[in-house]
């Protein structure tokens, strides 16, 4: 029987396959059964498949495509049969010792429930992806937290475990529960982990054991589409119901050390003290709304309502003050938004009229331009006329000028030949 139980999931990934098959198969751990579960891929997915011989593999197939979970869940708690359940999917690579490096920490630490792995992620050619910005570039790339930091955080904050890195013991299954809401699409794995942290703490190995492969135009399940976060909000609210097990008061002070003021002894309300510190701590809205629940539950019921009204001074007009104070439903962000988009498109209309106006200035101001410019050439024309006109009448000047002397020359010889012949005739 083998200690290592990986089912992997198979979905329109043939391209990749092989090498995720490959890369379990040729683990330095060996003593492992790969079960292969194909949600009805309508590629090549199954020949692929089916092309293996290694006694190890098992290949089952959905009888409808979006029951993989359910298939999951079967296999986990019936066809199973090792000590350990790894997780793989067919886009993603193993490293050759992430195995044998996840049992051995698990057989060393037997406190420890489930081992995960940080990861490489890569694109759709193989290669490291090199978008520092994307959310999957640094998201495993996590601490190692007691059970009660990971609750606390994971109240605020995605999923931030690898789900094909764990290695999970199979016993854990049995006292948390299997893959049990087939419906969660994007958190089936996120539920898992918060129910097993009720429990059990995990360890994450920092060695990026995991080629996580992220597929272009947000096509990986997780991906940042429309359609994933619209569902992950609805999935997430579903998910903090989990929060309802914690079953003593000084577990929940653990996750929530602000809890501690609403320690009243053998009167404390656990439900309601996490609706009050949910309240005060949660971020997104619909943990606000999470909260508001448990607190109308609260106050909702005769007996529990009249001792928190005795211990915490909490009544139903307190509540009514509290759903008029915390925007589950984001209303009234939305209407700020919407009055910040009409403001903002007000004044890019008058921007838009400025700009108009001033287009007009300097269009104005380009055709005064282009008639100066024309005027200063008619008047170089005019200068030019003017310049030859002076050169020519200054040619004549010198001309008449020169003729003046002549003439000015011819008058005084002849006036010497008169003085010369006067001068004869009165000898």
């Amino acid at each position: 029987m083998p200690r290592v139980s990986v089912i992997l999931t198979s979905f329109n990934h043939a391209k990749y396959l092989r090498e995720a098959i490959d890369s379990v198969l040729n683990q330095s751990y060996s003593d492992l059964e790969l079960i292969i579960l194909d949600d009805v891929s309508m590629d090549d997915s199954w020949a692929v498949i089916n092309d293996y011989s290694d006694a190890r593999v098992r290949a089952i197939r959905s009888r409808a495509n979006g029951e993989i979970n359910l298939l999951a869940k079967h296999v986990v708690t019936g066809v199973a049969a090792g000590e350990f359940i790894a997780i793989h999917h067919s886009d993603d690579v193993w490293e050759l010792d992430k195995l044998a490096k996840q049992v051995a920490h698990l057989d060393q630490h037997p406190e420890v429930g489930a081992v995960f792995t940080s990861a490489c992620a890569i694109g759709e050619d193989g290669l490291p992806f090199g978008d520092s910005s994307h959310f999957y570039f640094s998201a495993f790339d996590q601490p190692n937290r007691s059970r009660q930091e990971w609750l606390r955080y994971f109240f605020n904050h995605d999923n931030a475990l690898c789900n094909p890195s764990v290695l999970i013991r199979k016993s854990c299954y049995g006292e948390c529960g299997s893959y049990n809401k087939a419906w969660l699409w994007q958190f089936d794995d996120f539920d898992m982990w918060l129910r097993l942290l009720m429990r059990h703490d995990i360890h994450v190995m920092p060695e990026k054991l995991v080629r996580f492969r992220v597929r272009d135009n947000e096509a990986n399940t997780s991906g940042y589409r429309r359609d994933s976060r619209i569902r992950s909000a609805y999935e997430y609210l579903e998910l903090l119901e989990n929060y309802r097990d914690i079953l003593s008061f000084d577990d929940l002070c653990a996750i929530f050390p602000e809890a501690k003021a609403y320690d009243r002894g053998d009167d404390s309300d656990l439900p309601f003290t996490l609706g009050m510190v949910a309240l005060e701590l949660a971020l997104p809205p619909y943990a606000k709304l999470f909260a508001l629940q448990l607190l109308q539950e609260a106050i909702s019921d005769p007996v529990r309502s009249v001792a928190i009204k005795s211990a915490y001074g909490f009544g139903i007009r307190d509540f009514v003050r509290l759903t008029g104070e915390h925007d589950v439903f984001s209303l009234e962000d939305v209407a700020e938004l919407r009055h910040g988009v009409v403001a903002r498109d007000r004044r890019i209309l008058d921007i838009d009229g400025a700009v108009s106006e001033r287009r007009s200035q300097i269009a104005n101001l380009t055709r005064g331009a282009v008639e100066r410019d024309e005027l200063i050439l008619s008047l170089d024309s005019r200068l030019s006329e003017c310049k030859a006109r002076i050169a020519s009448l200054t040619q004549e000047l010198a001309e008449r000028d020169k003729s003046i002397s002549i003439v000015q020359s011819d008058v005084a010889a002849h006036a010497d030949r008169i003085i010369g012949l006067d001068q004869e005739s009165s000898k």
